[in-house]
């Protein structure tokens, strides 16, 4: 095989993408439970990504909290729980899988190819990816929450191949862009390629800091098994 290991990013690329105007329902519902005005709640939560992804808030919980206090909002701990739960549930629904995802991953199984994840992602990710169809298919998973670096920084790619036992040359990386991700990783030696399906391309994704790529590009995940072979 002309690589020997696959990294892929999570959400937009093994799962799709999170609805920017679902997850600001969702958000609207927690304000709701915590008496909190919704538009600046919103605003605060997407403002604090960075504190979730590389695990400054802990916990959902601590980043409620610390919303409600700069809101000055009082809350009990009944209306944290209620929220984060409100949260989380939706965080299930998201992790439903693509359609060629399992099939993709379990041919490079398969075919001896390594597999590897890298995800941006607060706690709540790491939690429930035991339960998730994904543990068995994925060699090794990075969560930015559990590792206090996110992409693009050139320690989380490099962290995921020491633990791949792989060169970067050796490695093709697979994401959607969010989080300036694929600059990231040929910035480290591996081969970043974009996957853009076209029914996807929508206003509605919630994407962080999409970049503009002029690289390779597939339009579906079944296309990486063609990859390793050219």
């Amino acid at each position: 095989m002309k690589y020997e290991a696959v990294i892929f990013d999570l959400f937009g690329t093994l799962v799709p993408n999170m609805s920017l105007s679902e997850h600001r329902a969702v958000l609207t519902r927690m304000a709701h439970v915590l008496s909190a005005p919704p538009d600046d709640f919103a605003q605060l939560w997407f403002d604090t990504f960075n504190e979730r992804s590389t695990g400054i808030f802990q916990s959902p919980d601590d980043n409620v909290e610390y919303i409600c206090r700069t809101l000055g909002v009082s809350v009990n701990e009944t209306q944290v729980k209620l929220a984060t739960r409100i949260r989380f549930d939706y965080a299930v629904q998201s992790m439903m899988p693509r359609p060629d995802a399992i099939e993709t991953l379990s041919h490079l199984k398969f075919e001896g190819c390594k597999t590897g994840l890298i995800s941006d992602c607060s706690a709540e990710v790491p939690a429930m990816w035991k339960g998730s169809p994904f543990v068995e298919l994925i060699d090794v998973a990075i969560f930015s929450c559990s590792v206090g670096v996110k992409k693009p920084d050139p320690r989380i790619y490099v962290l995921a191949m020491e633990k791949m036992v792989v060169e970067p040359e050796k490695c093709l990386y697979i994401g959607d862009g969010s989080s300036q991700e694929l600059t990231g990783a040929s910035q480290v030696g591996m081969h970043a390629v974009l996957l853009r399906i076209p029914d996807e391309d929508s206003t509605d994704a919630h994407q962080i800091d999409r970049e503009e790529w002029e690289g390779s590009v597939i339009s579906s995940l079944k296309e990486v098994l063609t990859l390793l072979k050219d």
